[in-house]
């Protein structure tokens, strides 16, 4: 039998779900294959990296679009379990779900505008089979990159808040700032009132410090939280500030932000997770795609 492809494993994932308890992904992994009847071939088959089985990698995938679609919830680090809207659809007995069904769920259509551009959602199906293996490829690694930072900015969201100032320190010292990571343990959280968090060097020579407030929020940070910022920055004698959080910034607090004479930069989730990806913090290397061309310099006669 060959190896299901991650559409194909979306209902089987969601039915396992359907007692509503709790279910680790490792067991959960293991009964798909014994119900799919897969042989240990298939089973220790990896992806070209060779950094994951691909049958893994699949069941991964099903609960990862389940999960967006909030037909799963992830109560815990590793685990998964139904939601009501779960519940709902395997009332209807759908004979199979696929990412075209996914598509009524407000949620799954919000992630997919995550993942692709204006642009790549206007086409029809034919422009989609017509693209070059390079724009497959390149679609491929925005969606891996995507998945990657919402999933990042759930684990930090789960973080102590004691972890999370640590995560800011290595984040801005992986980004230059602060001088030495021991340097930089010490100057955060130094000033803890007044609304902020740390002080650290902006560069390694110490010629100029960066104040930082660091929330770990659900909540959207709005003006008011700002103006507390600048004006403790105000009260510093401080020109430069660093405002981050794990939620969003409301339209009011960005706007006073732009207005104000101090230069202060907002780092909302998102943008955390992507910094934090560039720059390698809380994530490793798993495989590497080597794209290759001609060399034409070697066939030239001259």
């Amino acid at each position: 039998m060959a190896i299901p492809d991650y559409q194909s494993l979306m209902l089987p994932v969601l039915k396992l779900a359907a007692d509503g308890e709790e279910h680790k992904f490792r067991d959960a992994v293991e009964t798909l294959a014994e119900s799919h009847q897969l042989t240990e071939e298939e089973l220790n088959t990896l992806l070209p990296s060779g950094s994951q089985a691909i049958f893994d990698n699949r069941v991964g995938w099903a609960k990862t679009y389940l999960k967006q679609a909030g037909l799963l919830g992830t109560p815990r680090r590793g685990y998964f379990r139904i939601t009501e809207k779960g519940r709902e659809l395997l009332q209807k007995n759908p004979p199979r779900i696929s990412v075209k069904l996914l598509k009524q769920y407000p949620e799954f259509r919000r992630f997919q505008r995550r993942k692709r551009d204006k642009t790549e959602e206007k086409k029809a199906p034919a422009d989609a089979q017509a693209e070059t293996p390079d724009d497959l490829l390149a679609n491929a690694y925005r969606e891996l990159r995507t998945d990657l930072e919402l999933r990042l900015l759930q684990q930090v969201k789960e973080l102590s808040p004691a972890f999370f100032e640590r995560l800011v320190i290595d984040l801005l010292v992986k980004m230059g700032y602060g001088g030495s990571r021991e340097d930089a343990g010490r100057a955060i959280g130094r000033s803890g009132d007044e609304g902020i968090d740390g002080i650290i060097d902006e560069d390694k020579l110490g010629l100029d410090v960066v104040y930082i407030q660091a929330k770990r929020w659900e909540n959207t940070v709005g003006r008011p939280e700002i103006q507390k910022f600048a004006g403790a920055l105000q009260g510093q004698r401080a020109r430069k500030g660093v405002f981050l959080t794990t939620s969003s910034f409301s339209r009011g607090a960005r706007e006073y932000a732009s207005f104000i004479e101090s230069r202060i930069v907002l780092i909302d989730g998102e943008r955390l997770a992507r910094l934090m990806v560039d720059f390698n913090v809380g994530v490793s290397t798993v495989g590497v795609y080597e794209v290759k061309k001609i060399d034409t310099d070697y066939f030239s006669d001259e």
